[in-house]
């Protein structure tokens, strides 16, 4: 146990890692997002044709049978007090995304996912279908061969299935029949919105713009907004004052985080997660129980009858571990990962000392388990 423990101390004391690497410098555009400039979702409901027997049960899927008769009467066909008991058709919802910037006739694509009891949508084809924003307009249309994700064949006793064949795509399958109303050109001031917040990024990227464009053309409003006035950009346009601002380069602050995935044993760790001084010792106890009955049975001719007596082995065996180590304050978590690899440590008692290291206070970082 002192061999380990003396071990452990020498990996943390060997290894040198880089306090501060090289931050890499990452383009503006790859940072924030320019307010307004987003995509929309749709939705539709709609009805998939030309399935092989592997539809909906309209006894199980009533809305089915509603929309075909829908259709049907919209095509001039009669269909009251007619009953339906086809089984190549199937009710889904189409969803798509409407991009930013989407005009009028563009194409696409389209998501397709059965509602009911269909057991695939390979080979159909989807019904013509308005799809809805949030608003309640109709913005596109979709139509078109389905593309399954999946396939699935059955037998009288036995079934087998790859991937999902009630979902799937088609490549662009709808065309773009309303545009959203949103005048860019017309704007007098760009919000940049950071995907990940924060205050020291957000004075980069504000430091940079004004280099570019001129003192005093962005503001930095909070840790998630820089706001450009576009008059002091001296751009023609909105657009040409993205243009000469969005490749520029910014080293972007990460706050210092350890994610842990524990179905797995992964850890993924910031360069900035820091430890302060404390003592690890670490070990292991396992619980062996084994169970082996043995059956008695009465002498030939003798009265009685047969039995199991029960047999049970325990033992807990104590497997070798960590003995008690300090962690020197200012250690990086890489060296400290370092020495515990060195020592054969698996990734899950490595997750678990991690866990009682942040819960000490030692762990100055914020630790995500998932």
């Amino acid at each position: 146990m002192m061999i380990r423990t003396i071990l452990f101390a020498l990996c943390l004391g060997l290894i040198h890692w880089p306090s501060h690497a090289a931050a890499q410098a990452v383009r503006i555009k790859d940072l924030v997002e320019v307010d307004g400039v987003r995509a929309n979702d749709l939705v539709g409901y709609g009805l998939v044709v030309g399935l092989n027997g592997t539809g909906d049960g309209l006894r199980n899927a009533p809305f089915t049978e509603e929309i075909m008769q829908n259709i049907l009467e919209r095509l001039g066909v009669n269909v009251t007090g007619e009953q339906f008991r086809p089984r190549n058709v199937a009710a889904v919802f189409v969803t798509a995304r409407l991009p930013a910037f989407g005009r009028t006739g563009s194409q696409i694509d389209v998501t397709v996912s059965a509602i009911g009891d269909a057991q695939s949508l390979l080979g159909g084809t989807l019904i013509m279908t308005p799809l809805n924003a949030a608003d309640g307009q109709i913005y596109a249309v979709a139509q078109g061969t389905v593309i399954a994700g999946g396939v699935g064949a059955e037998g009288d006793a036995a079934r087998v299935v790859q991937g999902v064949p009630t979902a799937g795509v088609i490549p662009s399958g709808a065309r773009i029949e309303r545009e959203v109303d949103f005048e860019f050109s017309e704007l007098s001031s760009l919000r940049l919105a950071l995907r990940e917040p924060d205050f020291t990024t957000a004075a980069r990227i504000e430091a940079a713009i004004n280099r570019r464009v001129g003192s005093g053309a962005a503001e930095m409003l909070d840790a998630g907004t820089v706001s450009v006035n576009l008059r002091r950009t001296g751009a023609s346009s909105p657009a040409r004052a993205v243009v000469a601002i969005e490749n520029l380069a910014v080293e972007p602050e990460r706050r210092a985080r350890v994610v842990v995935d524990q179905r797995s044993g992964t850890i993924v760790m910031g360069e900035d997660v820091r430890l302060s001084r404390v003592a690890v010792s670490q070990g292991n106890l396992t619980l062996r129980i084994e169970e082996a009955p043995i059956t008695v049975q009465p002498n030939p001719f003798a009265a009685g009858e047969t039995v199991i007596v029960p047999r049970t082995n325990a033992d807990i065996v104590k497997e070798p571990g960590i003995g008690l180590a300090e962690i020197p304050g200012g250690t990086s978590l890489s060296e400290v990962i370092a020495g515990l690899n060195a020592l054969g440590v698996s990734p899950r008692d490595m997750i678990d000392i991690l866990k009682s290291i942040k819960a000490a206070g030692a762990l100055h970082a914020e630790f995500l388990v998932m």
